[in-house]
This record gives C-alpha cells, sequence and structure tokens, in this order.
C-alpha cells in the first residue's frame, strides 16, 4: 500500500470532513489499512496527506509543461498558462479545506513551503537559470502571485472561471510593471548607483544547488563573499 492510494481514499472525505484525523481513519478503513499502518505511510496523518496531494499537483504540473511547446508565446504568458494549468481539474472543495488547513498557525510553515514549491516548479519548469539572488526574488514573487491566485479562483462563479484567467493576467501585467521600473532605476542618474550596489550583492547571494539539501532555503553566500566580508 502506498501514499497515494491512502491519498486518493481520503479525498471523498475532505468534501465533508476536511483534512483531519476523522477523515484520515475512514480513508484507511476504506482501504483496508490499520490506523498503525496508515500512521507508517503518513505519521502527521491528513497534514501529510494534503502535503503529498499537493506536491503530486506540481509534479503532473512539470510533466504536462514538459511535453507542451510554449516558445511561440511571450514570457508572461507562459507563466499564466502555467498557473492556469495547475488548477485545472482541481477539486474545489479540497483545496478550500487544504487552505483552512495551512492558514492554523502552527501548519502555516507547511502551506508557506508548498506555494513556494509551487512557484519553484513553474519556474524550474519554464527554463529559469538563474543562479543568483534572482533565483529567490523570481520565486518569491511568483508565490505571492499564486497564493491571491488560488483565493480568487477559490470563490470565482464565472464561466469557465474566465475571470480567473483575467486576474492571473492582470497579477502578471503588475508584475512585469514592477520589472519595468527596476529597469529604469538602473539608468536612473540619481539610483544608479544604489542599484548597482544592490546587484553586486544580490550576485553574491546563491540558488541553492540540487541535491539532498537543496531545501535548505535560502542559500547560501559564495567563498569569496565569506573571506571579503570585514
Amino acid at each position: 500500500m502506498s501514499r497515494d492510494t491512502l491519498t486518493d481514499a481520503i479525498l471523498p472525505h475532505v468534501a465533508f470532513d476536511g483534512w483531519t484525523d476523522r477523515a484520515f481513519t475512514a480513508a484507511a478503513r476504506d482501504i483496508g489499512l490499520t490506523q498503525s499502518d496508515a500512521r507508517g505511510l503518513a505519521p502527521r496523518g491528513a497534514v501529510d496527506l494534503a502535503m503529498h496531494w499537493h506536491r503530486a499537483g506540481d509534479r503532473a504540473l512539470a510533466r504536462a509543461l514538459a511535453g507542451v511547446d510554449l516558445s511561440a508565446l511571450r514570457f508572461r504568458d507562459r507563466v499564466s498558462h502555467a498557473l492556469w494549468l495547475r488548477l485545472d481539474g482541481l477539486d474545489r472543495e479540497a483545496v478550500r479545506r487544504a487552505t483552512a488547513l495551512f492558514a492554523l498557525p502552527h501548519h502555516a510553515a507547511d502551506g508557506a513551503r508548498l506555494i513556494w514549491e509551487t512557484a519553484d516548479t513553474v519556474w524550474t519548469a519554464l527554463g529559469d537559470r538563474s543562479e543568483d539572488l534572482n533565483w529567490y526574488s523570481k520565486r518569491a514573487i511568483l508565490s505571492g502571485v499564486w497564493s491571491a491566485t488560488v483565493l480568487f479562483w477559490l470563490g470565482d462563479d464565472s464561466t469557465d472561471r474566465q475571470a480567473t484567467r483575467d486576474f492571473i493576467d492582470r497579477r502578471i501585467g503588475d508584475v512585469m510593471q514592477i520589472e519595468a521600473v527596476k529597469a529604469r532605476a538602473r539608468t536612473a542618474p540619481m539610483l544608479k548607483g544604489l542599484m548597482g550596489l544592490f546587484d553586486s550583492l544580490g550576485a553574491r547571494v546563491r540558488a541553492p544547488t540540487p541535491g539532498p539539501w537543496r531545501d535548505d532555503l535560502p542559500g547560501h553566500w559564495t567563498d569569496t563573499a565569506v573571506q571579503d566580508a570585514p
């Protein structure tokens, strides 16, 4: 028996009981697992299954993006497409219950981590090659867009969720305006030196190296930066 099987089993119960111990117990019973065996698969119960369900969606998104050619689209449209694709086919009630779960103070860190992971999935799938502070800023900004999009989508009753599509486009548009302002600031005489200093410091921050410790965010300083530190 796998965690995938247990996650599939809990979903019908989530609409009524949320991501709770009650739903977890019912899911284990449905597939003939003892509570001990079920806890072996998900030590924290429904919380672990909710996280597993979210990450399965991220993996499905990565596969879907790998299978399509987006080269004809503007980059902002590729990001918009990726976010919409992540929402497509989701069970809104399961997402609503998960949002409530990860809004709880003792699960907020897990929720923030999942939002970050979705943003990372999108950027990685779209071919992001940044290795400095931009690696973090891109994911931080997109995390904000993604979390706002989910909340909007949960209340969207428009035909074919067109309002959510429009919302995503507006938010991405806002991000592009920020980048345009930053570009102008780099050439403005009064800000040129300050932006140059910021870029220099940002270049010393390194993105996580792929491997067992990639989850150890937010990265590290280069050896050179450490040696140069006062």
